[in-house]
């Protein structure tokens, strides 16, 4: 069928634009002779991870322990979860993972360190491990390199555990001004994360992976220092209206929300039959992610929806409302599309206007 008569709201991936952004960053990957790890929290549908691992990708990352369940009983066997996993239940299930896949998580402190050497205890595999690295995202990670060689010297007296390496994040990149601003981040986090590999060398560590990401650095395909192995962009699969304007075109979006008019109560008042609940309430406010109201109208340059309810969105544009009439149906580009995902059942994979195939979003609610 064609898109257009899909029922409301529907999530489109266009599949043209989705195939040039994988094979763009690929190809980045190769040409400077990392790994690519693409982060699945994007797009939470076993079907694409499949398609990138195709593609050439080494494995996945993912967010959740059960975005990796997911993930693993499709077929992906090699898979990171970037983030520090505490607590009994989740570290039992990573011991189950790990019986039949290649599966590590993030590691930031003693503690935790403490907690994963009793849930490992008696496992036939140790605990696989990365130390995240904070390099000024002001998250979570390792700042001080007097706890990082405090923390590799409580390891080396660990049985259960094993270190990989380590990971970092410069997801402040997405605050930068303007490209020339975001270079000079991922290249500063590049260098903060490279010391502390250095650091780990000294120690008598040799790292197996030290992996860096975050889309807006790495789809400009800015520089790779010598050392980083690895890299883990999520968005770039998909893109969305924060990335499009980092980029400087919006001809790289591959998702949108279809919805329809619903009412016209006013000469400039539009609504359409998606809200919160669709859409987010999401915005980006800072440097050259920063985005216009809460999601633009596809091929209406310069409109944006101005309020959502939870099942409702506001927009007020004399042209838009004139041109359309209830029951007709506009794409909506969202400001942040990972959240987006989360929040539909399935995708519907377009190809020149018709819908080539319905995925599954197999990964969405797995926040545990």
């Amino acid at each position: 069928m064609n898109y257009q008569d899909l029922d409301t709201p529907a999530l489109l991936i266009d599949e043209e634009i989705m195939q040039s952004n994988l094979r763009r960053m690929q190809a980045y990957a190769d040409r400077c002779g990392v790994a690519l790890r693409p982060h699945t929290k994007t797009h939470k549908m076993s079907r694409l991870a499949l398609m990138q691992a195709a593609l050439g990708a080494k494995g996945i990352a993912v967010a959740k322990v059960g975005e990796a369940e997911v993930m693993a009983a499709r077929g992906i066997k090699d898979i990171f979860i970037a983030n520090e996993i505490v607590g009994e239940i989740k570290l039992a299930r990573i011991r189950q993972l790990a019986r039949e896949i290649e599966i590590s998580f993030g590691l930031d402190s003693i503690a935790q360190a403490d907690l994963i050497e009793k849930a490992f205890e008696g496992s036939h595999k140790p605990a696989v491990v990365l130390i995240e690295i904070e390099v000024g995202e002001d998250r979570s990670g390792i700042i001080e390199e007097s706890d990082f060689a405090a923390l590799l010297d409580h390891l080396k007296g660990c049985r259960n555990i094993r270190l990989k390496g380590i990971f970092s994040h410069d997801g402040h990149s997405y605050g930068a001004q303007n490209a020339q601003a975001c270079k000079a981040i991922h290249l500063e986090a590049q260098e903060r994360t490279l010391a502390f590999a250095r650091l780990a060398g000294e120690m008598g560590y040799n790292l197996e992976t030290v992996s860096i990401g975050s889309t807006p650095s790495l789809m400009h395909e800015f520089p790779l220092l010598e050392g980083i192995t690895e890299i883990r962009p999520g968005t770039y699969i998909f893109m969305d209206a924060s990335q499009g304007n980092a980029y400087g075109s919006h001809e790289i979006i591959a998702a949108s929300i279809l919805a329809t008019v619903i009412s016209k109560p006013t000469p400039e008042r539009v609504i359409l039959d998606v809200g919160a609940k669709g859409i987010t309430a999401q915005t980006r406010s800072r440097g050259f992610t920063a985005t216009q109201g809460l999601g633009l109208i596809k091929g209406w340059p310069g409109v944006s929806i101005f309020d959502v309810y939870d099942e409702h969105a506001i927009l007020y544009d004399r042209a838009l409302h004139d041109a359309v009439k209830v029951g007709d149906k506009v794409a909506i580009i969202p400001n942040h599309i990972c959240p987006v995902v989360n929040l539909h059942e399935s995708a519907f994979l377009i190809a020149k206007g018709e819908v080539m195939e319905e995925i599954p979003v197999d990964g969405r609610g797995k926040l545990k």
